[in-house]
């Protein structure tokens, strides 16, 4: 007779293992953000770039080449595994210039990846099907939380290095430089080429080519997120400074993870690039076909419209420089808007100094206010930042730069008058 269980009996799950993971924090913010009824509410927290109205901003290269897409006739068919060849074609010339471009070109393998965080996921899987032991992985603190979460996921080891002096509100780059002397060889080191998240703080040319010596003796293996290619200076060429010093001048071997999301505005279309620049043609052919297998493990195909919207831009020399100009546009609103939050904080007399904040550059404002200000900004004046205090400077504009900076000011002066020094916490 066959068994009947009893309709009130409970198996036990095979995922009683399962342990709860608090919401992204910045995904999480977004959402109590989108909660609040408060008119005058400010959103700093997400890295996406707003326009001077608040409201996001369609390029206009990219609006253009949408609709010369439309016009040719858009269809919906699979992509190659690695992507659309001419948009991986156009990437690395991007990012190396044409000249490196031409003298490397064969020894540079590329695959198409879901933005950003899918290179630097291709870029770990690739490292840990190439090592028989992986790598330490050397991480900048602080720094964007994903690449803890990528290079942990895949099991590698993580080490945090200082990056920021909180007391100098600056870059610690004495610290940088002790952990490249002894960080133990074979090593990977996370460097972000530009536009540092959260700091805003970069290492300079000659800071940059010191790293790279040190990396070099070292044999530790650079591995840039390029996330913020043209919004550091405007000019794209600039901001790759870092990664072709690395390739052409010290001849290194290094992966680059590039996104679009930011500098295109592709946000949703999740259009990214890995490179990996190879010290021979053989490797290249290598570990390209071994990127291709590796995708096809993850996602099979990568999504085709943005990378087409991509292509055209960077393969047309009209759509190319409107883009440049684009970017001009963005970084110069992102400059004025830091000054002018510096401007208000000074002039209301907001405690502490702020030259910190006009040392910065790209889409983040690192503001060292202290948690208990933070949460204060939150809930009594409707002011979301991250919990470290680190702002995006596209989320202000002139109808909202005034009250962002009254807020903080007036955080703080009631801090001081508690008997606290406020200087101290910033």
């Amino acid at each position: 007779m066959a068994t009947t269980l009893s309709s009130t009996s409970t198996a036990q799950s095979r995922f009683e293992q399962a342990r709860f993971i608090p919401p992204d924090a910045i995904f999480a913010l977004t959402a109590q953000y989108l909660k609040d009824s408060f008119p005058q509410k400010v959103n700093l927290g997400q890295g996406a770039y707003r326009d001077a109205d608040g409201k996001p901003w369609l390029l206009p290269s990219v609006n253009k080449a949408r609709q010369t897409l439309l016009e040719q006739g858009l269809n919906h068919e699979y992509l190659p595994i690695l992507g659309l060849s001419t948009f991986r074609q156009a990437a690395a010339e991007l990012l190396l210039g044409p000249e490196l471009f031409a003298q490397r070109e064969n020894k540079i393998a590329t695959c198409q990846s879901l933005s950003g965080t899918g290179a630097l996921h291709l870029a770990g899987l690739l490292l840990k099907a190439c090592q028989n032991r992986l790598p330490k992985v050397y991480i900048p603190e602080p720094t964007w939380s994903n690449h803890h979460q990528v290079f942990d996921s895949l099991g590698f080891p993580c080490e945090s290095f200082k990056y920021y002096d909180h007391e100098r509100k600056d870059m610690d780059i004495d610290s940088y430089y002790s952990m490249l002397k002894q960080a133990e060889p074979n090593s990977v080191v996370i460097l972000h080429a530009c536009a540092h998240n959260p700091t805003g703080l970069d290492p300079s040319k000659e800071q940059w080519r010191e790293i790279a010596h040190l990396m070099k003796a070292r044999n530790l293996f650079p591995l840039f997120d390029a996330a913020y290619l043209g919004f550091n200076s405007g000019n794209l060429d600039e901001d790759a400074f870092a990664i072709r010093l690395f390739i052409r001048e010290m001849e290194m071997e290094a992966g680059v993870c590039v996104s679009f999301a930011k500098n295109m505005g592709l946000y949703g279309e999740r259009i990214g690039c890995f490179l990996l620049a190879n010290n021979s043609k053989q490797t290249a052919v290598h570990t390209q076909s071994m990127l291709e297998m590796l995708q096809r493990s993850e996602v099979s195909n990568p999504p085709a419209f943005g990378a087409k919207i991509a292509s055209l831009i960077l393969g047309r020399d009209d759509l190319r420089q409107m883009w440049y100009a684009d970017m001009f546009t963005m970084s110069d609103r992102l400059r004025w808007m830091r000054k002018a939050l510096y401007d208000n904080l000074v002039s209301l007399g907001a405690p502490g100094s702020w030259e910190h904040l006009i040392r910065q550059s790209g889409m983040f404002g690192f503001l060292g206010l202290p948690p208990d200000i933070v949460l204060e900004l939150r809930e009594t004046y409707h002011v979301y930042m991250a919990d470290n205090s680190r702002i995006s400077i596209a989320g202000l504009n002139e109808g909202n730069v005034e009250y962002v900076a009254r807020s903080i000011t007036q955080c703080l002066l009631r801090i001081e008058g508690l008997g606290h020094h406020p200087s101290a916490a910033l």
